[in-house]
């Protein structure tokens, strides 16, 4: 992932980063591990049966798709990052799975009730845009794709928690890379500025350089419960992580289970 400077945080915020910032070295990060485990808990928690048909949006490199793939759904991914669809592509075939992966912006969706299921995993683009309008749009992507009665998981960051414990910095030791963050907080605008740095185990250890990244609008749960009112859809449980901890303030991330009424 691609860095800016804090003193280029305000120019970040008006421009289009989230199209130019991802790249595969994203494959090298510790939470990138942890991907079935974060698939076992999404079928659980929705009570998926293995018919669903899924809409992953900002699937990234495909991982939590290529996952579903595997488990027989009918899977589409969507991201912007044409590097990533394309991996997403070859990894696909070379096994032989029925997935589908689109190259384009959300905002350029129009499904209309098509899917049983869709999914925001890391984030899933949701805050990434201009404005607070921009970012609305992602929410009505949704609901419209969705049937009735249709499934929606959102994995995103806890507004709440930023404002109660930034600035901050965090690590995480994954199976063969350690990765280390740091967050800021933008109250006025309620906006998260990210960094983060990953060192890998046996190599020659430098300290890491942690320059920032995606500033991003983060959300409180109940801004995602008024959101969802006013597109006709119901949160139904919230998680704080992938093995059924009670959303919390004290956490910074949120998992939102939602759907369609």
């Amino acid at each position: 992932m691609k860095k800016i400077r804090r003193s280029d945080f305000m120019k970040a915020l008006d421009s289009n980063w989230y199209k130019s910032i991802w790249g595969l070295d994203i494959k090298e990060q510790s939470w990138v591990q942890d991907t079935e485990n974060q698939v076992d808990f999404i079928v659980k928690t929705l009570e998926l049966t293995g018919n669903e048909r899924i809409l992953d949006l900002a699937c990234g490199f495909g991982r939590h798709a290529l996952s579903l793939a595997r488990r027989g759904f009918q899977i589409t991914g969507v991201d912007i990052t044409k590097e990533f669809i394309q991996d997403a592509i070859q990894n696909a075939e070379s096994e032989g799975l029925k997935a589908q992966f689109i190259n384009s912006d959300i905002r350029d969706l129009h499904f209309a009730n098509e899917y049983d299921v869709v999914l925001n995993l890391a984030d899933g683009a949701i805050g990434y845009l201009e404005s607070d309008e921009e970012n609305l749009k992602i929410f009505d992507v949704i609901s419209n794709a969705l049937k009735p009665g249709g499934k929606h998981f959102m994995d995103i960051c806890n507004a709440q928690h930023a404002e109660q414990y930034f600035p901050v910095q965090y690590w995480d030791a994954g199976e063969s890379t350690l990765s280390v963050s740091r967050f800021e907080w933008d109250d006025k605008k309620r906006i998260m500025l990210y960094g983060d740095a990953t060192i890998v185990y046996g190599e020659a250890a430098k300290k890491p350089d942690i320059a920032y990244g995606a500033p991003q609008r983060l959300y409180s749960i109940d801004e995602i419960n008024e959101i969802w009112k006013q597109r006709g859809m119901q949160v139904m449980q919230t998680f704080s992580d992938y093995y059924g901890k009670e959303a919390s303030y004290k956490n910074l991330q949120l998992m939102v289970s939602s759907r369609k009424l």
